[in-house]
């Protein structure tokens, strides 16, 4: 057994969330990888795709996913299951900020709907 505690080189921002890495490859997971996620109110992410599946779990506040099926609010208690290559928006619900858990597979990559760009997922490595 591993148990890591996160520090300031896991934590990893953008415009839209900071995450913080909990467990990858890195630290030492063969399989799969889990980090959070905090967004601030009135924060939303780029439409984008991931090539692996991903489970986001709230922990508290909520979350707007938006895909090409429709529109879903998620809160604590909740799971959206993301399937690998369904474009999504993930967005702030309300106004308070949303603490989320996030899980996939180790390896996945981005591909950001509006021009076609793949990046890496630097806190999931």
């Amino acid at each position: 057994m591993h148990v890591h505690t996160p520090t300031a080189a896991d934590v990893s921002t953008t415009p839209n969330a900071v995450m913080t890495s909990l467990a990858t490859p890195r630290r030492g997971t063969a399989e799969i990888s889990a980090w959070t996620v905090r967004m601030e109110p009135g924060a939303a992410g780029p439409r984008h795709a991931m090539d692996r599946e991903q489970i986001w779990l709230p922990l508290s506040g909520a979350i707007t996913v938006t895909t090409d099926d429709g529109v879903r609010e998620v809160g604590p208690g909740q799971a959206a299951v993301l399937p690998a290559g369904e474009v999504r928006r993930i967005a702030t619900s309300g106004d308070a900020p949303a603490e989320i858990v996030v899980c996939m597979a180790n390896g996945g990559r981005v591909t950001v709907a509006d021009t076609g760009e793949i990046r890496t997922a630097p806190w999931t490595e």
